[in-house]
């Protein structure tokens, strides 16, 4: 059953949801994302403007969810670009924490029909990950002079790209609410928080590097 299974599907993210769908209380279950085989980069099943849901469901690939994954997988490639400058080990351990959140969160959002197996626990965000996220901006904020006027995106490289993070999380924030398929709102309470903690974290490096803020 798993080799059958996991060998007809066309792409990896789909191959590992057929297997959880299929033998979700099996005991290779939690590996299901690790047994994916070897594949090329390009499937050729998207030639023609369409994509797969983790459920096997294809959609024009403007559909309006699949738009909010892409906004979620925006988000993670600015938060990468941001680490590239070298960030303080704490808030690179956050950031870096924050981006497989991310992949979870896209996972979530590809998974309308809630195929996934609830104990693919890597695949799901939680309350206690929007709780880790509030704890963080406690923290964070705690460094920085009380905010008294709006303040001017820039500063330090790093800073500047966490603010352009930031409104790229506000962005994927009202994808996912104008979706006409409410999604899980945890999802809704962990993109508000978490674009809340890229504005924190922009003041605190700048911050660090005794950089000024512009005030409006």
């Amino acid at each position: 059953m798993r080799a059958a299974v996991c060998e007809t599907a066309a792409d990896p993210l789909t191959t590992a949801a057929t297997c959880l769908a299929a033998r979700p209380d099996a005991p290779w279950a939690f590996e299901a994302f690790r047994i994916i085989p070897a594949v090329k980069l390009y499937t050729r099943t998207g030639d023609g403007g369409e994509t797969s849901y983790f459920d096997g469901t294809r959609v024009r690939k403007d559909d309006p969810r699949l738009d909010a994954y892409g906004e979620i997988d925006e988000l993670n490639g600015w938060l990468g670009f941001v680490r590239a400058y070298g960030l303080d080990a704490p808030f690179d351990e956050a950031l870096s924490r924050i981006q497989r959140d991310l992949f979870a969160f896209g996972a979530q959002l590809a998974d309308p029909a809630d195929k996934l197996s609830p104990r693919v626990v890597k695949a799901v965000i939680s309350d206690e990950d929007v709780h880790r996220v509030e704890a963080l901006i406690d923290d964070v904020d705690s460094e920085v002079p009380p905010l008294r006027r709006f303040i001017l995106p820039g500063g330090t490289p790093a800073g500047a790209a966490l603010h352009v993070a930031r409104t790229v999380c506000r962005r994927a924030e009202r994808r996912l609410v104008a979706l006409a398929t409410p999604v899980d709102p945890v999802l809704l309470r962990y993109i508000n928080r978490l674009s809340d903690l890229l504005f924190a974290l922009a003041r605190a490096v700048n911050h660090r590097q005794g950089v000024p803020e512009a005030e409006w």
